[in-house]
């Protein structure tokens, strides 16, 4: 418990230096704590040390932790690709999801949501690469999909998020965070004037600085806080 609460401490405290760095506020900048594949015991030690938002990949493992968490403060976010067999559940349990990959999904969702009266909050994932493995809406289709999500009256489009690929020096992700960067500005300025969206969800443990540099308002980190990932669901 000590161990995770140092941690987060620390982890704060880098955000914080790193966003004064360039000139930003660290207020504008959310910690989601990742917590896929660690135990009930390690969410319970991170939020008692003050951490309120938590991203899962699973969705039955976040029912599991989310009924074993009801005392608590915690907002849990979908930060992973969300199956269509599970929109439902998932629509009871999250309060934002970041991986908005389809119109189909975003339709599926959105009717799910108005069936239990719910609002959510959500990203459109982008494919920044041409990565097979990597899902999400390719920069040529986000103007079309974008306005088609932020229509749905269920779903609310706060910002983008997206994934570099692997690379062993953090700053080599640059060229990638700054292309999810102007894809939303350039979005804001010609397709969503009316109602633009502040957020980007980027930047993880090895990389969180670089994505702070170019905007990140939602960083995704997991191992700096809870050390490396565990197969225990309980």
């Amino acid at each position: 418990m000590a161990m995770i609460a140092e941690n987060l401490s620390r982890l704060k405290q880098t955000v914080e230096e790193t966003a004064l760095s360039c000139n930003r506020d660290p207020k504008t900048i959310h910690l989601v704590a990742v917590s896929k594949r660690k135990p009930v015991l390690d969410i319970r030690s991170a939020a008692q040390a003050g951490q309120i938002i938590f991203g899962e990949n699973h969705v039955q493992e976040a029912i599991k932790k989310q009924k074993s968490c009801q005392d608590l403060n915690i907002n849990w976010q979908m930060i992973g690709h969300l199956q269509k067999n599970k929109v439902k559940q998932a629509a009871a349990i999250f309060d934002t999801i970041h991986s908005i990959d389809s119109i189909e999904l975003a339709e599926i969702l959105n009717r799910a949501l108005e069936k239990i009266s719910r609002t959510m909050d959500c990203f459109i994932q982008v494919k920044l690469t041409a990565e097979k493995t990597k899902t999400g809406i390719t920069p040529e289709n986000l103007p079309r999909v974008a306005s088609h999500v932020q229509a749905l009256p269920n779903l609310n489009l706060i910002g983008l998020m997206g994934m570099p690929p692997f690379t062993p020096d953090p700053e080599q992700a640059t060229p990638y965070f700054r292309k999810l960067r102007l894809l939303r500005d350039e979005l804001n300025q010609t397709t969503l004037p009316d109602n633009p969206i502040p957020e980007l969800s980027m930047g993880m443990s090895r990389d969180f600085r670089v994505a702070i540099r170019e905007g990140a308002t939602y960083i995704r980190i997991g191992t700096l806080l809870f050390g490396e990932r565990i197969y225990d669901h309980s």
